[in-house]
């Protein structure tokens, strides 16, 4: 199959009081997601350093909110392993190193290949037309070099396809362990060796047209070396020299 992939604050308002209970908890609720979703946004995307204290009183004030609420999306960011709770000492973004990052990949890269069997067996075909759009969605952020809306289309496409392998255990464990490398994989993207994002695309393709046969076994190895790829790309982006650093001799 011949590939088409060229190579080449605001402040968030706390909602009004509108009468009830019930409903006052759906708008604390919504609240909270919008909350969490934006900071998990800015560390995902680099904002803050690997290793680096969280800013909280420059997140409050970028948000629009309280330590209360910051501090409870804290918590559900350390649950997903992007940061770690320091006690007394507020929190920092969590550091991988290089083994890290292979050890996290290869269990990923398990899961995922799990997945992709599983689901070319159980898919439905709505599935699969939901997963095609999600495809273009993500090549028209790719055209546009919009990384943050290609990131988010990209990550609902890998977690569509673990769902429709109907496994909850796989489901479980899958989400277990991304949080930990989104940041990684968000990253791994702009290493500049091998066109990393070029060559992701590529593999996207593969991954969809594999799904449209019920490849199982074919798209199970896509679904692997996409993951090994990414993974010598984000130790290629942790271990490189910023752009603006002088060439060794």
């Amino acid at each position: 199959m011949k590939s088409t992939i060229p190579d080449t604050g605001v402040p968030i308002a706390p909602p009004a009081a509108n009468g009830g209970d019930r409903q006052d908890n759906r708008h604390e609720a919504s609240l909270h997601g919008e909350i969490l979703a934006r900071l998990r946004d800015y560390v995902v995307e680099g904002n803050i350093a690997e290793g680096a204290r969280v800013p909280e009183r420059q997140l409050c004030e970028m948000l629009g909110i309280s330590r209360t609420p910051l501090r409870e999306a804290l918590k559900v960011l350390a649950a997903e392993g992007l940061i770690e709770l320091l006690p007394n000492r507020g929190a920092r973004v969590r550091q991988l190193s290089p083994r890290d990052i292979e050890e996290l990949f290869d269990v990923m890269a398990g899961l995922e290949s799990l997945a992709g069997r599983l689901a070319c067996e159980a898919i439905t075909d709505a599935e699969i037309t939901a997963i095609e759009q999600l495809h273009y969605e993500m090549y028209g952020h790719y055209l546009h070099r919009d990384m943050h809306g290609y990131f988010q289309t990209n990550q609902c496409i890998h977690e569509s396809i673990v769902a429709a392998a109907r496994n909850e255990t796989l489901k479980t464990a899958y989400a277990n362990f991304a949080g930990r490398i989104r940041r990684v994989r968000y990253s791994a993207n702009f290493a500049r060796k091998r066109q990393r994002w070029a060559e992701a695309m590529r593999e996207h393709e593969a991954i969809l047209d594999a799904l449209r046969r019920r490849a199982g076994s074919e798209l199970s190895d896509i679904l692997f070396q996409h993951l090994r790829n990414k993974r010598t790309a984000a130790i290629e982006h942790l271990t490189e020299p910023p752009e603006d650093a002088p060439a060794t001799p």
